[in-house]
């Protein structure tokens, strides 16, 4: 067992964190789930009508169109009062769009930004239940791909600077949309965020961000807590490959590649990485505790003190959430082996997905895993390598209006966390814009289908976000 606790600039956050959490907030009542709204308000209608709008829109890599998003969500603006002079449509590629919108303030206080993706994971109609690209409202609950991953907070935004704009708001700072593409396909430097950021940097220039990337947390449909995303592991991925003379399948011979690679997978699937602690880790299980009970509650506040023992070390990473917060991860997520089914593989090859913690070394993690493949037979190449991005502080006006609003609309403790997975925040926060992923949206973690089949979202859960965005942006902008 290897720990590692990291006393940098990611330890303000834990002070931090103390106050913006107060323990008051732990003995409010929790609010029930509450049925979907029996009348829409007009903005609610509006809302709907963009977020529909942009779902029905494909914009999955293999056959979507982006551009035609980004141009449906600038017409929206349009219609809102915006100016074309106020929003610039950018397609590095054919079909692959990216919007850019500025709503101009007095410049009393420095512009922020709000941050979305409208691509969406690829998704088969004949896996779901109903086509992924036509939304479905079916008991209380809205269907689609991409109802949460990341046309949610997409269409919230382009809602919410329509509402603003339609009610005269003059904002004392600069508001800037940024709806970008290709976020599903990890680290793209020719499009979407990280496109913006190296070639038009001008255009995204804020003192913070809001993303996606945290979110609140549903226990038997009542809010316990809501998470802020201020750090992200890195995202990289190997290609494996075994090569070999191959022959006829009737002659089975012993450098057979798909054995030798299921080995090297089974031996990948069966190791762990070193557990590695940093304050933000450390602060997420300890300010989780008082939500858990019984030996789960007692292991997160082990985590909390920085020295948890072995037993609870193993019992948190029994649980997958736990786990991967605890350190990094690589998974096979794809094989690919063999030419016909008379004959020996000539190849076998598998992508592995790694998910690196900020404060572990990427080599050290290469090293790793090429140790635990253990074979020189295997060629191990990186499909793409890993981006580091520093921790936002969780200190300022975004964090106390973040917590205030909490406290008014659910009354619950805010919590921030490493997003497991990877967003568009780490190129902006390379570029020296503190993101913070946070967006109102609740969820029930057994319920979590975002890149999954059958992807969705509490009807009345999204209106409670988008309202919450609302009036984060409004009073943030005030």
């Amino acid at each position: 067992m290897r720990f590692h606790r990291r006393p940098e600039s990611v330890r303000a956050l834990v002070a931090a964190v103390m106050l913006a959490c107060s323990a008051g907030a732990l003995a409010q009542s929790l609010p029930a789930s509450k049925a979907p709204p029996a009348t829409l308000t007009p903005e609610q209608q509006r809302f709907h009508d963009i977020y529909k709008e942009l779902i029905e829109i494909n914009t999955s890599h293999s056959v979507g169109d982006s551009t035609r998003a980004a141009r449906a969500m600038e017409k929206r603006l349009l219609d809102a009062g915006f100016s074309a002079a106020d929003i610039q449509v950018f397609e590095p590629f054919p079909r692959k769009g990216n919007l850019v919108l500025r709503f101009k303030g007095t410049g009393a206080k420095q512009p922020i930004l709000l941050l979305a993706h409208i691509d969406v994971v690829e998704a088969r109609r004949e896996d779901w239940k109903t086509d992924p690209f036509q939304l479905q409202e079916t008991n209380g609950y809205f269907t689609a791909r991409g109802s949460i991953d990341d046309k949610a907070m997409a269409s919230s935004f382009v809602s919410v600077l329509g509402q603003l704009k339609k009610e005269g708001f003059k904002p004392s700072r600069d508001i800037i949309l940024a709806l970008t593409t290709d976020e599903e396909r990890g680290d793209v430097p020719s499009n979407g965020a990280y496109w913006l950021v190296n070639n038009k940097p001008e255009l995204l220039k804020a003192e913070f961000g809001i993303n996606e990337g945290g979110g609140g947390e549903l226990r038997d449909g009542k809010p316990v807590l809501h998470r802020v995303q201020v750090a992200e592991k890195m995202y990289t991925t190997y290609e494996l490959e075994v090569r070999d003379v191959g022959g006829h399948s009737s002659i089975p011979t012993g450098t057979n590649p798909v054995y030798a690679l299921s080995a090297a997978l089974n031996r990948l699937g069966a190791y762990q990485f070193p557990v590695r602690l940093a304050d933000v880790t450390q602060t997420y299980f300890a300010r989780s505790a008082p939500l858990a009970k019984g030996q789960l509650a007692d292991d997160m506040r082990e985590v909390g003190t920085g020295h948890p023992s072995q037993a609870a070390i193993d019992r948190l990473s029994a649980i997958p959430f736990y786990n991967a917060q605890l350190r990094t991860t690589c998974v096979a997520t794809m094989v690919n082996a063999g030419h016909a089914e008379n004959a020996l593989p000539q190849s076998a090859k598998a992508i592995v997905n790694c998910r690196i913690l900020p404060h572990d070394d990427p080599a050290d993690i290469d090293r790793q895993l090429k140790q635990v493949i253990g074979s020189d037979k295997i060629s191990v190449r990186y499909v793409n390598k890993p981006l580091h991005s520093p921790a936002s502080p969780l200190d300022g006006e975004l964090v106390k209006t973040v917590d205030a609003l909490t406290q008014q609309m659910w009354g619950v403790p805010v919590i921030p966390a490493m997003s497991t997975g990877a967003t568009d925040s780490r190129f902006m926060r390379n570029a020296g814009i503190r993101m913070y992923g946070v967006s109102g949206l609740f969820t029930e973690p057994s319920d979590m289908r975002a890149h999954g089949l059958d992807e969705r979202i509490e009807v009345a859960r999204l209106y409670d976000g988008r309202e919450f965005l609302y009036r984060l942006v409004k009073q943030l902008a005030e």
